[in-house]
């Protein structure tokens, strides 16, 4: 795990102070790589490379920027994990270090772009290649680990962070649709970032530069072809047996290993498999709580009851009020851009902990985008099961569950009657995409504090999302698949964003077991109906690690997210820093904010609401990045 950057240019010309401005990135983006940085540049002042390294795999002979003898050169941040495999395929006798990075250009060298899809891993890396004069870039299948990148004047930048590229921008400023994406769904869709003139290369994409000709082009997807031949019993076997070998992988380190353990189905299962499989005492869980507000914000027992089951200690962070006042800033810093919701906060938090003990902590990022682990798929569903009993529809294919047969399971709902009040009092029985979207669409409660008018734009976010909801890869009758695909494409980056940021923030390495690509490949051949019978969230997956669990958690109806309590905060010990933070000059003059509005709107948040967090977050990013744009210009000159 490492930070990644790097410069070239277009055109004829050589690129003037490469190496200054190579620092400059390595700088900031220093927080990354605590174990050592490198910088190279070519001959011709062309190119340049540079990377902060954490050292996880080869501690002593790892460095980057690293080359061969035919003078390729790659910068990788993440971790190949089947790299011993790989290595033996390709001739041990060709390797002079024993890291996965070696692998990875070795790789490259023999097997071309075809390489990366005989990865398994979490990466992002750039390998120039002297002989044909080309820069070959590439992101991992899920977006695990990020990639940023601005052209300007002829010269193409790149980064692990978004803020290691702010200096080469001619001005700092808001992407509108990306601003308007982010108001919509606190995230950004495709390859948009809040900053206009940085993209993100999106997942499971390259990119390469040859004579000046930039190319970016998609070498995976994950597509929804349904086997219906075998059975539940098959499914659970193959999933048990798949995730059983990624736990295997992920715990493939020269130092020692932690996991994140939230006291849910995903992160349970991966601690308590990988305690299974450790040293006794070695392994150690990291739980992070707010403890004075009762068990609406506490899931710790349930994390200590997963630790008690396979003996190992979780250590917790007991979270307040005055870290949050101390640390939201440096949250925002980290993250680039505010993206997901408020749980980025408690996770910086617990990640500080866990960098205390360990380098490596593994994490449950995925299960609810593969399994369907969201309670909105339930609320989704109870109103296409009303419109099916209502017009005798229910058994004409489009449903996976029937209306009898989901009423057990909508105890699950009682914390989420606000969100289906407004759910329903929006309309009903409209088409899938429509009802989903209002689901996920935080926008229409901010008229009053947005000014949705000054977009002088023609892009509409809910353009962008159909197309995503009914894409290629899924069937437009299997209303879960459309429904978890579209999360999978979106919200799990964004995610996955947060638990990079959070963790590298600390130099700490996270890495996300149920994101290997054959587990997810045979999950999306699962009929809907097995994944989702009855309308139990996640069901495949609990069948299939049963054995891991206590009940406790297994019988879960209440299952958080990691929640905020700043709706209580707000009205005790954060009432007068989030006054001041919008009482600032600079916040009266922000384009498209109604300021006057925003203070006294807040005060009327629901509980687990996402306006505090959505509005504040934004103003701390204005005041970090836009209002700060002098000093980062600053740092080339």
């Amino acid at each position: 795990m490492c930070g990644i950057a790097g410069i070239i240019e277009l055109s004829e010309q050589i690129y003037p102070n490469l190496q200054h401005h190579l620092q400059v990135m390595n700088m900031l983006l220093q927080h990354r790589g605590p174990d050592g940085n490198g910088v190279w540049m070519h001959p011709r002042k062309k190119l340049g490379l540079a990377h902060n390294r954490l050292s996880i795999i080869d501690l002593n002979t790892g460095n980057q920027p690293m080359t061969d003898e035919h003078g390729n050169w790659i910068v990788f941040n993440g971790e190949l994990y089947n790299y011993r495999e790989l290595r033996s395929q390709l001739g041990e006798h060709l390797f002079r270090t024993t890291s996965d990075t070696e692998v990875i250009l070795r790789a490259y060298l023999i097997w071309g772009e075809n390489c990366l899809n005989l990865f398994s891993g979490m990466f992002a890396f750039a390998i120039w290649n002297e002989k044909e004069n080309t820069l070959f870039c590439a992101r991992d299948r899920f977006g695990i680990k990020p990639f940023y990148y601005t052209l300007q004047n002829n010269s193409l930048y790149f980064a692990s962070e978004a803020k290691a590229l702010l200096p080469f921008l001619p001005t700092i400023e808001t992407d509108p649709n990306g601003l308007l994406d982010y108001l919509t769904f606190q995230f950004t869709l495709n390859q948009k970032t809040l900053f206009k003139g940085i993209e993100t290369l999106s997942p499971a994409h390259c990119l390469k530069i040859h004579s000046a000709n930039i190319s970016v082009h998609k070498y995976w997807d994950i597509y929804y072809n349904i086997d219906f031949e075998h059975t539940e019993t098959y499914y659970i076997q193959q999933l048990r047996y798949l995730f059983d070998n990624s736990i295997d992988l992920h715990l493939r380190s020269d130092v020692p290993v932690g996991a994140y353990v939230s006291g849910g189905i995903d992160s349970g299962a991966i601690a308590g498999l990988s305690a299974m499989k450790s040293d006794p005492g070695a392994f150690i869980g990291f739980n992070g709580k707010f403890a004075a507000y009762g068990n609406a914000y506490d899931e710790s027992q349930y994390a200590q009851d997963i630790g008690q089951m396979h003996g190992f200690e979780v250590l917790q962070a007991d979270i307040n009020s005055t870290d949050f006042i101390n640390h939201i800033s440096k949250v925002i810093y980290h993250l680039d851009f505010p993206v997901a919701g408020p749980g980025s906060f408690p996770q910086y938090m617990v990640s500080a902990l866990a960098a205390k003990h360990r380098k490596v902590v593994l994490g449950g990022q995925g299960g609810d985008e593969i399994f369907g682990g969201y309670v909105r798929y339930l609320i989704a569903y109870f109103e296409q099961c009303i419109n099916g009993a209502i017009d005798g529809t229910l058994n004409n294919g489009n449903f996976v569950v029937t209306y009898e047969s989901i009423i057990p399971n909508l105890k699950h709902l009682y914390n989420y009657k606000p969100l289906i009040r407004k759910f329903f009092a929006s309309g009903m029985f409209e088409p899938l995409d429509k009802r989903y979207f209002e689901l996920i669409n935080r926008s229409g409660d901010l008229d009053k504090e947005i000014d949705f008018a000054a977009f002088d734009s023609n892009y509409v976010p809910y353009d962008s999302f159909r197309q995503l909801f009914y894409g290629n890869n899924v069937k437009k009758e299997s209303y879960f698949d459309s429904m978890t695909h579209f999360d999978f494409k979106t919200l799990l980056p964004a995610l996955l964003h947060v638990e990079d940021r959070m963790s590298m923030a600390h130099g700490l390495e996270s890495r996300v077991p149920l994101l290997d690509h054959k587990l997810i490949e045979m999950a999306a051949t699962i009929p809907a109906d097995i994944k989702f019978k009855n309308g139990t969230l996640k069901r495949i997956f609990m069948k299939s690690i049963h054995d891991v669990l206590p009940q406790s958690v297994l019988n879960r109806t209440d299952k958080m997210g990691f929640p905020v309590p700043l709706v209580e905060w707000l009205g005790t010990d954060l009432n007068e820093y989030v006054n001041d933070i919008f009482a600032t000059q600079q916040n009266r003059n922000r384009e498209y904010f109604k300021t006057a509005h925003i203070v006294e709107s807040l005060k009327k948040e629901a509980k687990f609401g996402r306006k505090i967090w959505g509005l504040l977050s934004l103003e701390l990013w204005y005041q970090q990045f836009h209002d700060n744009a002098a000093y980062y210009k600053k740092l080339i000159h």
